[in-house]
C-alpha cells in the first residue's frame, strides 16, 4: 500500500479555486456601481452636520440597509507593539451641535480605549449610493441622563448581555453566557429602570469632516470640513 506524505503547514487547503487565482477574481468585482445622487459642493451648507443629516436621511429614504452603522476606530496601545488602530461597527444614535453620538460599555475592549485616548474616527460607507462621510475628533462623555436614556431604550436582550459585564472576555463554554444572560435577566425584571455604571454614552466633537461621492470616471467629489477658531471652513479635495 503506498504511503503519503502527511500534510504540512505550508499545504494548501484543497477545494476550488478561483480562475486566475483570488486577485483576478478580487480584480473582476464590480466597484462604484451604486446610484450616485447628485451633489454639489459649491451649494454645501456652512456646517457639516447640517450636509450629514441631509445625507443621512437620503439614505434612509433610499432604503439601505443599516444607514446608521458606522466604523470606530480607536487607538489601541499594545504593550509589545505600542499603539496601533483598532476598528469596529457600532450605531450612530444622534447627530446634533454635540457632535456624533454612540454607546458602549466602558468595560469593553473599547471602552479600556477611549479611556486612554479619547481621538477617535468615525466612518459611514453607503455603497448602493456611492457616498462616505469620515469624521475625526474627540469622543466625550455624554451628560448622565443621555447615558441612562440610551441605555433604557435598548431591546432587553441587548440590556441584558450589557449586564453580564464581560463583554471582551474570554470564555470556554457557551453555558457560561446563558447563565449570566439568565441572571441579567432576573435583575431586570426586578429592576426595569437599572443602569450598569460601565454604561457610558459618547459624543464626537468633530475637528474634521469628509464627505466622498464617488464617480465612475474616477472624478470623486470630495468636501473636507476643518474646524477653525470661527467655525467651520470648507475645502475641496482632489479625487
Amino acid at each position: 500500500m503506498r504511503k503519503t506524505a502527511a500534510p504540512t503547514a505550508t499545504t494548501r487547503p484543497t477545494g476550488p479555486e478561483p480562475p486566475g487565482g483570488l486577485r483576478s477574481l478580487l480584480r473582476g468585482l464590480p466597484v462604484l456601481a451604486g446610484s450616485a445622487p447628485e451633489f454639489d459642493p459649491s451649494r454645501a451648507p456652512n456646517d457639516p452636520v447640517e450636509l450629514f443629516t441631509e445625507w443621512l436621511l437620503h439614505a434612509v429614504d433610499s432604503g439601505v440597509a443599516e444607514p446608521h452603522a458606522m466604523t470606530l476606530s480607536t487607538v489601541a496601545t499594545v504593550p509589545t507593539a505600542g499603539s496601533r488602530p483598532s476598528a469596529r461597527v457600532l450605531i450612530l444614535k444622534d447627530v446634533d451641535a454635540a457632535g456624533w453620538h454612540f454607546a458602549i460599555s466602558s468595560a469593553s475592549r473599547k471602552g479600556a480605549e477611549l479611556d486612554r485616548n479619547p481621538t477617535v474616527a468615525l466612518t459611514f460607507y453607503w455603497p448602493a449610493l456611492g457616498r462616505q462621510v469620515r469624521v475625526e475628533g474627540i469622543a466625550q462623555a455624554d451628560p448622565p441622563q443621555v447615558t441612562a436614556d440610551d441605555f433604557l431604550t435598548r431591546s432587553e436582550d441587548a440590556r441584558a448581555m450589557v449586564l453580564t459585564g464581560r463583554q471582551s472576555e474570554p470564555y470556554s463554554d457557551p453555558a457560561e453566557i446563558s447563565e449570566a444572560l439568565d441572571k441579567a435577566r432576573l435583575e431586570l425584571a426586578q429592576s426595569p429602570t437599572l443602569v450598569p455604571l460601565e454604561w457610558a454614552s459618547y459624543a464626537v466633537r468633530a475637528d474634521t469632516v469628509e464627505f466622498w461621492q464617488a464617480d465612475p470616471t474616477r472624478r470623486h467629489r470630495r468636501l473636507r470640513y476643518e474646524r477653525d477658531a470661527t467655525g467651520w471652513s470648507p475645502t475641496l479635495l482632489w479625487p
